[in-house]
C-alpha cells in the first residue's frame, strides 16, 4: 500500500504492507526520533505532530494513534521541521528557550508542535491548547509564558503548507494480502485496506464487506492496535470522505456529518448550545478532538461516550445508511444494550440531526481530572417551562447504565410541577428507579447516584439564576 504526503516540506511516498502502521512507528524507523512514544494511546502528547489538510488548516494530532493511510494527501511537520529551512528557530522554539520551558526535554518536542499549530491558527486559549501535552517538570507556567510571548509573531512562511495533490480516486477493491503484523501476529490472507472518497463509495464497499472495521479518527480503534495488539483485518479509512464532514444549518436543526471532528462540532454547536460546547472543551485534548468524530463516538456504543447524553436530551435524530437504503431513528433508540446497537451488517452512521433554537440545554461532566478525562457521569437536562410548570422534560445520562439512557422516572416526577426546591427534592428520589450503576475504578454506584442528584440540583440553580460553576471559588 502506498501513501503519499508531504513531510517537513518534501513529498514522500510511504510503502507499507500493514495499513495499521502508525505514523509514530514509521517516523522513528525513518530516524525522526524527535517524535516520542510516551503513553502510546493519545494521552500524553509527546508524539504530537502538525498535520495540514487539503483546506490548508494546520492541526495538531497524536502520531501514536494516527495510521499512515490517514495521511494520504496531507502535510506533516514533526519537531525536526518546525524551524525554517535555513535553521532559523520558530518563534515558539525561541520563546521556550527564553522562558526556560524545557527541563528533562522528553515532552518538549510535542509541546513545540502543538504550540506551533496553535500559533499558525491564531489560537490564544493556551491552557486549552496544551491540555493534551503532559509535562512533569516545569509546572506549565514557563510554557504558558512562552505561548503568550509569541501571540503577535507572524507565522513563518514554511509553516503555511500546501499538501500534495493526490487524485481523489478509490483504490482497487480487490483483496490485497498484508504482511505479518509483528507482535500482533500474522494478518489474514484476505485482508484489504480501502480508502473511500465519498459516502457513496463507502456504502457500496461496506455492503460487500460488512465485517470490515471502519476507521474514522482512530482515537478509539487506534488503541485496539497499540494497546490490545489486535489485528484489524479488513479496514476502510474514511478520512477522504469529505461529504461526510459537512455541518449545515437548516431551520431549527443542525445536520452534522458523521465524520465531523469534535473540535469542529464544538465551534459549530457553541452559538446554539453553549453548555454542550463547554463540555466538548473537556472532551479529550485538542489532539483528540481534532481526530475524534461524532459518528465514531456514537457508533461504538460506549456507555460513557460524552456526546450521546446531550444529543438524546435534545431529541437528536440518527441517520443510518446501508448501500442505497437509508433510515432514521431517535438517537436513544440506537442503543439497545451494552455492546449492542441497532445497526445492521454493512450499515453505517451517515449524519446526525441536532435540534437548535429550542429550550436551554444544560450539560454536566464529572471526571477525576477536569481536562482530558473519561467521565464517571455525564448528565444532560432540557427542562422547558410553560405556564410556570415543567413540560416535556428530557434528561439523559452516560456512565449510569450499560448504555446512554434517559431518566424517565425523574422526568415523570418533574412533569407538570413548578421548578422549585420542593419539586427537585422530590424528583431526585427517582434516580434509583431509573438507574442501577456499576461500581468501578472511576466511581462507586452510590457516588454515581449522588452525582446525578447533584447535577439536577445544579441545573435547577442555573435555571433560577444562581451561579453553579465548578470553576468558581466563593467564600
Amino acid at each position: 500500500m502506498e501513501i503519499t504526503f508531504r513531510l517537513n516540506g518534501e513529498d514522500v511516498t510511504a510503502t507499507t504492507e500493514d495499513p495499521t502502521t502508525t505514523l509514530l512507528d514509521w517516523l522513528r524507523a525513518r530516524g525522526l526520533t524527535g517524535t516520542k512514544e510516551g503513553c502510546n494511546e493519545g494521552d500524553c502528547g509527546a508524539c504530537s505532530v502538525v498535520v495540514t489538510g487539503r483546506d490548508g488548516t494546520a492541526k495538531t494530532l497524536n502520531a501514536c494513534i494516527l495510521f499512515l493511510p490517514q495521511l494520504q494527501g496531507r502535510a506533516v511537520r514533526t519537531v525536526e521541521g518546525i524551524a525554517a529551512p535555513d535553521g532559523t528557530l520558530h518563534p515558539v522554539q525561541q520563546a521556550m528557550i527564553d522562558r526556560h520551558g524545557s527541563q528533562c526535554g522528553f515532552c518538549t518536542p510535542g509541546f513545540i508542535t502543538t504550540m506551533a499549530a496553535a500559533h499558525a491558527r491564531g489560537h490564544t486559549d493556551h491552557a486549552d491548547q496544551i491540555a493534551g501535552n503532559l509535562c512533569r517538570c516545569t509546572g506549565y507556567a514557563p510554557i504558558l509564558r512562552a505561548a503568550r510571548d509569541v501571540e503577535g509573531a507572524p507565522v513563518p512562511a514554511h509553516m503555511i503548507e500546501t499538501p500534495p495533490e493526490v487524485p481523489a480516486t478509490s483504490p482497487p477493491r480487490a483483496p490485497r494480502p498484508l504482511a505479518d503484523h509483528g507482535a500482533r501476529g500474522p494478518g489474514p490472507d484476505n485482508a484489504t485496506a480501502f480508502t473511500p472518497v465519498s459516502g457513496d463509495d463507502l456504502a457500496g464497499w461496506y455492503l460487500e464487506n460488512p465485517d470490515a472495521t471502519l476507521v474514522a479518527g482512530a482515537t478509539d480503534v487506534g488503541l485496539w492496535v497499540t494497546k490490545q495488539f489486535r489485528d484489524l483485518g479488513t479496514v476502510a479509512f474514511l478520512n477522504r470522505c469529505d461529504d461526510l464532514r459537512a455541518v449545515t444549518e437548516a431551520g431549527s436543526a443542525l445536520a452534522v456529518g458523521a465524520m465531523c471532528d469534535m473540535e469542529t462540532l464544538r465551534h459549530a454547536i457553541a452559538p446554539h448550545h453553549p453548555s454542550f460546547a463547554e463540555m466538548l472543551r473537556r472532551y479529550g485534548s485538542v489532539q483528540v478532538r481534532n481526530a475524534a468524530t461524532l459518528g465514531g463516538n456514537i457508533a461504538n456504543g460506549s456507555p460513557i461516550g460524552d456526546s450521546p447524553p446531550p444529543l438524546i436530551a435534545l431529541g437528536a435524530v440518527l441517520h443510518l445508511r446501508r448501500g442505497d437504503d437509508r433510515r432514521e431513528m431517535p438517537l436513544e433508540a440506537y442503543f439497545l444494550d451494552y455492546g449492542k446497537q441497532d445497526r445492521r451488517p454493512g450499515e453505517f452512521v451517515e449524519r446526525i440531526t441536532i435540534p437548535i433554537g429550542g429550550p436551554v440545554l444544560h450539560v454536566h461532566k464529572l471526571s477525576k481530572r477536569f481536562d482530558q478525562d473519561i467521565s464517571a457521569v455525564c448528565g444532560a437536562f432540557v427542562l422547558p417551562i410553560a405556564d410556570g410548570v415543567i413540560r416535556d422534560a428530557r434528561i439523559a445520562f452516560g456512565g449510569m447504565a450499560g448504555i446512554p439512557k434517559r431518566a424517565t422516572a425523574v422526568e415523570a416526577a418533574l412533569a407538570g410541577r413548578p421548578l422549585d426546591e420542593t419539586t427537585v427534592a422530590a424528583a431526585v428520589k427517582s434516580f434509583g428507579k431509573d438507574f442501577t450503576p456499576l461500581d468501578d475504578m472511576r466511581a462507586s454506584a452510590t457516588y454515581r447516584l449522588a452525582a446525578a442528584e447533584g447535577m439536577l440540583w445544579r441545573t435547577f440553580h442555573e435555571m433560577t439564576g444562581v451561579s453553579a460553576s465548578v470553576l468558581e471559588v466563593r467564600p
